[in-house]
């Protein structure tokens, strides 16, 4: 059998049948709808247009700030907002969202739809869509001055078509495909949320709203960077917002992150206000600024007690009370030590009066300067009609005695810090150690100065060792660098050491 070509028909087949891999209809979704320029809707930080579904408006003097957020990162970084959005408190309205065969209402006038077919022709069964709640939260300022502005939840509304009622982003310019869109928009996902341009707001409430939601959001909060004193204003009001919404938790490392920048500038800053920084440092739960603080709260105790009183958690309170107490007892001990320190003769027997004078001397000269700097001034005695004012010997000898930690870093220092060599001679002129047979003999004088200076070096050697202990410190400020006061020192103590379980968050 021979078989024969057939005839090619070079007829035109209908476009309906035309093959799909030439000439399918391709939807072009950069196309403009809108005198050039595409519309594309902002889905990111503030505004999620095409996920969020929890919207925030702030308002204050004036002013407005609209957020467009999401529930389910809300819910992780607040408390408030887990409560307010669950299913037995939240008042959200479940709005339905539209699919390709129920759009949002326009389809049914006749427009074409995205694959060029009209809206009223029957199409391809589409799987029900879930719904999708909505919240909207407004801020209230209250009927009173004293009230704190707290967010309210409001009752979603809803469009004329059956879409949520939401503001939308003006339309932006585009010259790129959908492609190169996705790969820009990934492309700056990508970059540190630190180089994110961001204008701060001007009202404070706005801006320490918009700082709480950009740590939520893993953004970087626009605080001060220069100057420590507005940086605490700002880090102060935005903790005490994030306590309101029980967001301490995340909100308290940035902070914590942030303060620990300033390094030395802030650890003078802890050394002035050391109360206001310790309610601060709780708050941020930031352990460095917390112990810092409270070494400085300590040593002064009980000076700075009426600014924390029914200020802080009774936990913390009790904190400092009971490191108070551990402090003091530190130093009856010590001061019980350097009473009872006492020097040996050859023989390995105390001295006495009787077997070492100059030694027995050098021991009553130092306790009873030991006794000047710690035991308050005897009363004055009372006045005379002779006598209106002091004498000058009596408002010498009613001195106060100076501060604890001074007296201790005295002892610690030793040399001639305190009983210098000009004291010891006068001491030993007015005494008896030198007889009216040897007062015309200037060697003899001299030989016993020398002598009595040395085991005054020994007492003060023993007394540095007994003070030791006291002279820890636990601070980060560097005492001999950026000593408070001209380089002096501070008047306290701050061998306060806080451990791990001492922190009362943990």
């Amino acid at each position: 059998m021979v078989s024969y070509p057939q005839p090619t028909d070079h007829t035109r087949r209908p476009a309906s049948v035309t093959s799909r891999s030439t000439t399918t209809r391709r939807h072009r979704s950069s196309r403009s709808q809108t005198g050039g320029a595409s519309f594309r809707p902002q889905n990111e930080f503030p505004n999620f247009a095409q996920t969020g579904d929890v919207e925030i408006v702030i308002n204050a003097e004036g002013q407005e700030k609209r957020y467009l957020l999401h529930r389910l990162i809300l819910a992780q970084c607040s408390g408030f907002f887990e409560a307010s959005t669950s299913e037995d408190w939240s008042r959200a309205q479940a709005q339905g969202v539209p699919g390709p065969a129920q759009s949002n209402g326009l389809a049914n006038i006749g427009e074409e739809d995205e694959y060029g077919r009209e809206a009223d022709q029957p199409t391809l069964p589409v799987a029900p869509s879930r719904d999708r709640y909505r919240w909207r939260y407004e801020l209230d300022s209250g009927n009173k001055d004293e009230e704190v502005p707290m967010l309210v939840q409001k009752p979603a509304t809803s469009s004329l078509f059956g879409g949520d009622q939401m503001p939308r982003p003006p339309a932006t310019p585009s010259k790129h495909t959908a492609t190169s869109n996705s790969f820009f928009r990934s492309f700056t996902a990508m970059q540190s949320a630190a180089h994110i341009p961001h204008q701060a707001p001007d009202n404070d409430l706005i801006r320490d709203y918009d700082n709480l939601f950009r740590i939520f959001y893993n953004y970087s909060p626009n605080l001060d960077p220069l100057n420590i004193a507005e940086s605490y204003i700002q880090c102060k009001s935005l903790l005490n917002l994030a306590d309101m919404y029980d967001a301490l938790e995340v909100v308290g490392p940035r902070i914590d992150h942030h303060l620990l920048q300033f390094q030395s500038r802030l650890w003078k800053q802890i050394a002035k206000y050391p109360p206001s920084y310790l309610k601060l440092g709780y708050l941020a739960r930031s352990k460095v600024i917390f112990a810092e603080a409270i070494i400085h709260v300590v040593g002064q105790w009980p000076a700075g007690s009426n600014q924390l009183r029914n200020h802080v958690p009774e936990a913390v309170f009790d904190l400092i009370e009971d490191k108070a107490e551990e402090l003091a007892e530190k130093q009856l001990k010590t001061e019980g030590k350097l009473f009872r320190l006492t020097l040996t003769t050859p023989r390995g027997e105390r001295v006495t009066p009787t077997n070492s004078y100059m030694d027995w001397l050098a021991l009553s000269l130092f306790r009873q300067w030991l006794i000047e700097n710690t035991s308050p001034p005897p009363p004055l005695p009372p006045k005379t009609p002779n006598s209106n004012q002091p004498s000058p010997r009596t408002q010498q000898q009613n001195k106060p005695p100076i501060s604890p930690g001074r007296l201790y870093r005295l002892l610690f220092s030793a040399g001639s810090a305190y009983l210098s060599h000009d004291e010891l001679k006068r001491f030993l002129k007015v005494s008896k150690a030198f007889g009216a047979e040897n007062s015309g003999n200037p060697e003899y004088r001299r030989d016993e100065l020398k002598k009595f200076e040395r085991r005054m070096d020994e007492v003060k050697a023993m007394a540095k060792e007994i003070v030791r202990p006291l002279m820890r410190s636990f601070l980060e400020l560097d005492l001999g660098r950026d000593g408070v006061g001209g380089g002096v020192g501070l008047e306290y103590l701050t061998c306060t050491r806080l451990e791990e379980a001492d922190f009362p968050w943990d």
